[in-house]
């Protein structure tokens, strides 16, 4: 059996986690935000600094954004599908500009291999 005057589970410096220790909270205030699908988000933020609070949250529950507004939700963003390579050449290119690039490529491939 072990013997000593050390406290188990503690460490050097290791002092009570009580609110004397840590100071005072700053006095919070809390900001409704809804979203598109009607979900109440009340983040808490310092009294001080709530006029500098963000006009936009995103919602824990779906990820749309929610505004302050009840009636007025900020639309969902609309997600674009992923595009290849090929679209987006297809984007700035025609069909006739494309075999017209091909056709050079094609000719100065074969003059480099002497047919």
């Amino acid at each position: 059996m072990a013997s000593g005057s050390a406290i188990r589970g503690s460490r050097v410096g290791a002092g009570p986690m009580g609110e004397a220790e840590r100071g005072d909270a700053a006095p919070r205030v809390w900001i409704s935000y809804w979203c598109a699908n009607g979900h109440e988000t009340r983040p808490s933020f310092a009294e001080e600094a709530a006029e500098e609070a963000p006009t936009t949250w995103d919602c824990p529950r779906c990820g749309y954004p929610a505004g302050q507004d009840p009636e007025a939700p900020p639309a969902p963003v609309k997600n674009e599908p992923y595009k290849t390579h090929l679209a987006y050449v297809k984007e700035r290119r025609s069909e006739e500009d494309g075999a017209a690039i091909l056709d050079e490529a094609l000719a100065s491939l074969r003059a480099r291999r002497g047919r």
